[in-house]
């Protein structure tokens, strides 16, 4: 039989040519599900399919475009036919299983659609899947024991990232043109660095939340996508907006109108080490350096900075912050099932996490949030100064399986913290990830100050694989990180092509 064609171009490009007739919603959930049926046995990208109900909803947008006027076709959603893999963790779609990497999750299915989810499918968006991720989305990596590792498309000795690395994986071998994704600590941004795609963490309050839950991780975590084209980018960050009144965080609305290149010099910051990294490397430093001599030659001033909040401490709340908010859904766990959870429920690395988190009470909770409110305080006032700040992506490219796995004494320490005091727990948690924080030690700031971060590939490393580079800006302030992008992509230097 003829191999289904796998999808070189963005969403954008697809979604015109359906609405222009050359191509159909149904041809494309087609390719899309034989795409998955033939790369997904060697990617483990993708945790759940559903083709029934994509073939269903792709007759639909055909029988709906051929009852249209030529010019009422021009005015269906911006991505109207195209399909699309949600990620498996936290997009819930009534009537679907989710998993989120994790064995407690065998059985479960979703009695209700999240905001974000319906406003996926109202740009237009055919569902066919959900993409697989590290169990609960703890990990910089995507390795869960239940859903399998998921590898690079370009390497499959290496791995995808976490904690949208199914997501990744998917959208870098083609399957579909585009996956959504979600970021409490560089979850999408990583995966972007690793396989070589645009990554955008939108602002705290940007885009919908609930009614599965309207707060994650204390607003650390946000969902959006990872595209290969700054117009789908922004095109969807356009589409997914609002100011959602009910919801605990919220930013005002970009202004509508076409993204632009930037209007004038901006002032960027940058930085190079970190105090989670013992060493960065030196294919990371030198990308850094060209993106830094890149920019300025186009014009924009680069000043040279150190962090401007003390990382460590960040580092220890935020290990603390996932693992107080893993408590909480585990006792959501032990209510839904009747009974205590034990180690044989899950990982050692989730069960650590889950006990670091018992000793801490309120009263060290709302401190701790209180230290996460000055932080993001001062990264504002940081960029009162700048307009962005210039950061490495990864402190290397995607790393091989295996490369983070905890010891056999390790894990022993995670299943057993009995008479370990609060703080002797978070330790064992940050010396656990240890390895972790000194490869990715640039994501998890800005998900606690609730701030815009973009990953773009502008690089690679000294193997010849992706390498990402990372800015960030204040709150409210995607259209300046898009600007920006949109100046690489002039130039030619993303390097977003699709591995074959």
């Amino acid at each position: 039989c003829q191999k289904m064609p796998l999808f070189k171009q963005d969403a954008t490009y697809y979604a015109q040519e359906v609405k222009a007739g050359r191509l159909t919603a149904s041809q494309l959930v087609d390719w899309a599900l034989e795409n998955i049926q033939a790369l997904n046995p060697s990617l483990h990208a993708v945790a759940h399919v559903q083709a029934e109900s994509a073939r269903a909803q792709a007759q639909a947008h055909d029988q709906l475009w051929r009852q249209l006027s030529e010019s009422e076709r021009q005015e269906l959603p911006a991505f109207f036919g195209v399909p699309i893999l949600l990620k498996d963790l936290g997009q819930l779609q009534a009537g679907e299983p989710s998993y989120a990497g994790a064995q407690l999750m065998a059985d479960y299915v979703a009695n209700q659609t999240s905001y974000f989810v319906e406003r996926i499918q109202a740009l237009g968006f055919i569902v066919v899947g959900r993409t697989n991720v590290p169990e609960f989305g703890f990990k910089n990596i995507s390795d869960a024991q239940f859903t399998g590792a998921v590898s690079y498309p370009g390497d499959l000795t290496r791995n995808a990232g976490g904690s949208s690395g199914g997501a990744a994986a998917a959208l870098k071998a083609g399957m579909v043109p585009i996956v959504t994704a979600s970021d409490g600590g560089g979850s999408i941004r990583i995966p972007a660095s690793f396989c070589g795609l645009i990554g955008l963490k939108p602002s705290r309050g940007r885009v919908p939340v609930g009614p599965d839950g309207y707060r994650g991780w204390q607003g650390a975590s946000v969902h959006f996508a990872l595209t290969k084209s700054v117009r789908d980018t922004w095109t969807l960050l356009e589409g997914l907006q609002v100011e959602q009144w009910a919801a605990p965080y919220m930013v005002p609305q970009m202004s509508p109108g076409p993204l632009t290149l930037p209007q004038r010099p901006l002032r960027i910051a940058y930085l190079l080490d970190s105090p989670l990294t013992p060493q960065v490397r030196l294919d990371v430093a030198n990308l850094l350096r060209q993106t830094v001599e890149r920019l300025a030659g186009m014009g924009h001033e680069l000043v040279a900075v150190d962090f401007p909040v003390d990382v460590i401490a960040a580092a220890r709340d935020y290990t603390t912050m996932n693992a107080v908010e893993t408590v909480a859904m585990m006792r959501g766990f032990e209510a839904s099932l009747g009974r205590a959870l034990t180690p044989d429920d899950m990982e050692p690395m989730t069960w650590g996490i889950y006990q670091a988190g018992l000793p801490w009470d309120a009263a060290d909770y709302s401190q701790l949030l209180g230290r996460w409110d000055q932080l993001a305080a001062d990264m504002e006032n940081f960029f009162q100064d700048y307009d962005l700040l210039l950061t490495p992506g990864t402190n290397g490219p995607a790393p091989l399986h295996g490369s983070f796995a905890a010891s056999a004494e390790m894990a022993q320490r995670l299943l057993n913290q009995e008479g370990l005091a609060k703080e002797a727990r978070t330790d064992l948690i940050m010396e656990r990830w240890k390895d972790s924080w000194a490869y990715t030690p640039w994501t998890f700031l800005q998900n606690l100050a609730g701030q815009p971060a973009i990953m773009l590939p502008l690089g690679k490393s000294s193997e010849g694989l992706p390498l990402g580079v990372q800015l960030w800006a204040g709150k409210g302030q995607e259209r300046v990180l898009c600007q920006l992008a949109t100046a690489f992509e002039a130039a030619g230097v993303l390097e977003t092509e699709i591995i074959e």
